[in-house]
């Protein structure tokens, strides 16, 4: 069983209603009577998961003292094991992926998590080695995205890509240097991944090599460069824009 604790409301409530098996027990602070805590323990109750009411130096404890906001859950994480061919096999429409490529800090990554479910992204797929897993501070940052939107890691991020490819799947990726600016790319529409890489280093050189096209994010102020949140928000709500034009 590969035991692993989340905090925080929106983390546990999403992991709740999307793999409720995974959910072992739920941590609850015993000073909090509010709607939200209500509303979590009849989710949990609904479920049949057991809440325990404890105090906040046992949430602590748990939590590694992060800002738990007064809930922690235990779960089995290898109950919501998804590989990206299910995810791929079950779309009824154009893949939309988010490739990260080299990304550590698990504040960016929760970050990005986040961005992709707002935009409707099907998968987050990375690299296993320099990158950062969902992490207890990762789920707390990605407010629930984590649980919603699969994170797939893979062994050989470039043969992913030729997977990728052979699905007829466009890979896309950003760099500053590219021929291309994202005000004047227009493969939205079809299925497509968009590949980041870390702030600074940006890709490395066998993912560059790999995609089918490279697009720059226009930038008009002093700064020369996005962290990976950012620049994933900014290129993953372009597409979303383009698909919707398009019906």
């Amino acid at each position: 069983m590969q035991k692993k604790t989340l905090h925080g409301f929106h983390a546990v409530a999403a992991r709740l209603k999307r793999f409720p098996d995974s959910v072992l027990e739920i941590y609850l602070d015993a000073a909090r009577h509010d709607a939200r805590a209500r509303d979590l323990t009849q989710l949990a109750q609904a479920h049949g998961v057991k809440v325990l009411h404890v105090d906040d130096k046992r949430l602590s404890g748990l939590t590694g003292d992060a800002r738990h906001q007064g809930v922690a859950a235990l779960i089995d994480a290898g109950k919501s094991y998804v590989t990206l061919e299910d995810v791929l096999d079950d779309l009824t429409e154009p893949a939309f992926l988010l490739v990260l490529d080299g990304i550590t800090d698990p504040h960016n990554l929760g970050a990005c998590l986040r961005v992709a479910d707002a935009m409707g992204v099907h998968a987050v797929i990375a690299p296993k080695d320099k990158s950062v897993g969902l992490t207890a501070t990762v789920s707390k940052v990605a407010c629930g995205a984590a649980e919603t939107v699969p994170y797939v890691m893979v062994t050989n991020l470039a043969r992913t890509l030729r997977e990728l490819k052979d699905r007829e799947i466009w890979i896309a990726g950003t760099a500053a240097d590219a021929d291309v600016d994202l005000h004047h790319f227009s493969g939205g529409t079809g299925a497509i991944a968009w590949v980041l890489g870390s702030e600074g280093e940006g890709m490395r050189r066998l993912t560059r090599e790999h995609c089918d096209v490279l697009v720059s994010i226009p930038m008009f102020g002093a700064v020369e460069s996005l962290n990976a949140s950012v620049a994933a928000g900014i290129v993953l709500s372009e597409t979303r824009r383009q698909r919707t034009l398009a019906g």
